[in-house]
């Protein structure tokens, strides 16, 4: 029987986009799948930037208006990598035209617009998923099947930080993510989202929230326009005005009882992208750090006294989650292939008519999360997740 052929439209070509298109180009190479991406149409607003991005990628068309291609007979799912406070009306725009709808994270600037879409996407009954790819790295895939198999036993804490560097240097310009009014928030909805994510899917949902936040560099030199990709940029004459966080911690409470601690900033200097958390149970515990993501340190408690210590798990063997369509164990994968299983997932969850996870209701879920430690900040209390 014939795979079922299922056509794409990529809203965006700079990071995220060149990360999806790699999935999409790559998926069908590792996976045996019940559908298959066909790369239809990728969209941005440049017209020269997009049609290179489209030869370079391998998709088979471009457009210039994202209005037009949600409306086209021919795409069956949008897949929106653009900043953060276009998400809203593309995820909208695409669940209305009968698409399924794929999104990077945060799904969108606050609590009232990710519920709306949710109720969107509801209505409309079409798929939807949003890109926490951390989810997918065999280790935290594994990490879930142990403390679902009891492995640590009764959860007690959650510590995670998310650290980056790349904006330390003062003069560095501002991009579109060190803008509120397109970014929604610095490195709260950027970094924080993705450890919150992660604790939801580890330990359970969350309580109550008590934060801070501070942004150390207030003014930054203007950025010529068309130069930056989000993480690069270059500066003008002119300087202007920092409206985001560069750091934001906070505390947490989950339903289950345990207890979190989280950090979120660009300002670790040294540290690229130090994604780590540490679970602590009863029965043992379990760290991962995204810079070494091929690897799991778990500590088990009933270990003979004297030989006891964390040890290390090579989540790389056929066994764990993902790894079967890789290489022989040991032989590591890195951070594109989370998107990978991400997009393998998606395409298989409409091929079965099944909801793919993470869906949007973990988009909002996280959402509620960030919007109550910003309403903590702002009221300087604690902020219980029920009253978003």
């Amino acid at each position: 029987m014939a795979k079922k052929k299922i056509n794409v439209g990529l809203v965006g070509y700079k990071f995220m986009g060149k990360a999806h298109s790699h999935a999409y180009h790559d998926v069908s190479m590792f996976f045996d799948m019940d559908a298959e991406p066909v790369m239809k149409v990728i969209c941005g607003r440049d017209e020269k930037g997009v049609k290179a991005a489209a030869k370079k990628f391998g998709w088979k068309e471009y457009e210039t208006d994202w209005k037009k291609l949600v409306e086209r007979d021919d795409i069956d799912l949008v897949d929106i990598t653009a900043p953060s406070n276009a998400h809203k009306e593309i995820a909208i725009g695409a669940a209305k035209a009968g698409k399924h709808v794929f999104c990077e994270k945060p799904l969108a600037l606050n609590v009232a617009d990710a519920r709306e879409i949710l109720e969107v996407v509801e209505k409309a009954g079409v798929k939807h998923m949003i890109n926490f790819n951390y989810r997918k790295a065999p280790a935290i895939a594994l990490a879930k099947k142990m403390i679902d198999d009891g492995l640590i036993g009764k959860i007690y804490h959650f510590r995670g930080v998310y650290l980056q560097d790349w904006i330390i240097d003062p003069e560095f310009p501002i991009v579109w993510r060190l803008d509120k009014s397109v970014a929604g928030s610095g490195s709260h909805g950027d970094l924080n989202a993705h450890i919150i994510d992660l604790a939801r899917y580890l330990v359970g949902d969350f309580d109550c929230v008590v934060g801070m936040e501070e942004t150390f560099i207030k003014e930054r030199p203007l950025t010529e326009i068309g130069t930056t990709g989000g993480l690069i940029a270059k500066a003008t004459g002119g300087r202007g005005e920092v409206t985001v966080d560069d750091a934001t911690l906070f505390l947490a409470k989950f339903v289950n009882g345990a207890v979190a601690t989280f950090e979120a900033t660009r300002f670790a200097a040294g540290r690229r992208n130090h994604n780590r958390f540490e679970i602590n149970g009863s029965k043992g515990s379990i760290v991962f750090n995204l810079e070494r993501m091929n690897e799991l340190e778990y500590y088990n408690v009933d270990d003979p006294a004297g030989l006891q210590g964390f040890r290390l798990i090579q989540a790389t063997d056929p066994s764990h989650p993902y790894m079967h369509a890789w290489w022989p164990a040991a032989h590591i994968i890195g951070y594109e292939h989370t998107f990978i299983h991400q997009v393998y997932d998606l395409l298989q969850a409409i091929a079965n008519d099944t909801m793919p996870m993470p869906s949007f209701v973990d988009g909002l879920k996280c959402q509620e999360v960030l919007d109550a430690v910003v309403k903590s900040i702002q009221e300087k209390r604690w902020v219980s997740i029920s009253e978003m």
